[in-house]
C-alpha cells in the first residue's frame, strides 16, 4: 500500500486508521503536500479529531494560503467547537478567494446555519 488508489480504497472501507498512515507516509516523502494534508485533516475531521484537524489546516495554510477549501474545512471545524466568530472569519476569507460558484453557494449555506445545531454537515468544496 502506499499510493492514491490505496488511500481512497481505505476511505471507501472507512478504514480510517489505514487512511491515516498512508496519508502521513505521504506527508513525510513531500512535507508540502496539500492535498495528502486536506485529506488528512478531513479524516480527522470525520472521527471528531477536531484539534488535530485543526493543527493540520493550520500547517496546510502555510502550503496553500489562497485556497478556499482549506479555510472552509477550518470553519467548520471552529463551527463544531462552538467558536461562531472564528467560524465567520474563515466562511468570509473563503468567499474572499473567489471559489466556484457552486462553492460560494456551500459556503453561503454554511454561513446562514452558523448559528443551527450542528446536523453532521458533510458538505466539501
Amino acid at each position: 500500500m502506499g499510493n492514491v488508489a490505496d488511500i481512497v480504497f481505505c476511505l471507501q472501507l472507512r478504514r480510517n486508521a489505514d487512511a491515516l498512515t498512508l496519508l502521513q507516509h505521504a506527508i513525510d516523502l513531500d512535507k508540502r503536500n496539500p492535498l495528502a494534508k486536506y485529506e488528512k485533516a478531513s479524516v480527522l475531521l470525520s472521527e471528531e479529531r477536531l484539534e488535530e484537524a485543526l493543527d493540520e489546516l493550520e500547517r496546510l495554510k502555510e502550503v496553500a494560503p489562497r485556497e478556499a477549501s482549506v479555510f472552509f474545512l477550518i470553519g467548520r471545524i471552529h463551527k463544531k467547537l462552538g467558536a461562531a466568530d472564528d467560524a465567520m472569519v474563515n466562511f468570509s476569507t473563503a468567499l474572499d478567494l473567489k471559489p466556484a460558484s457552486a462553492d460560494v453557494n456551500l459556503i453561503k449555506g454554511a454561513i446562514e446555519k452558523l448559528h443551527m445545531p450542528d446536523d453532521s454537515e458533510e458538505e466539501d468544496l
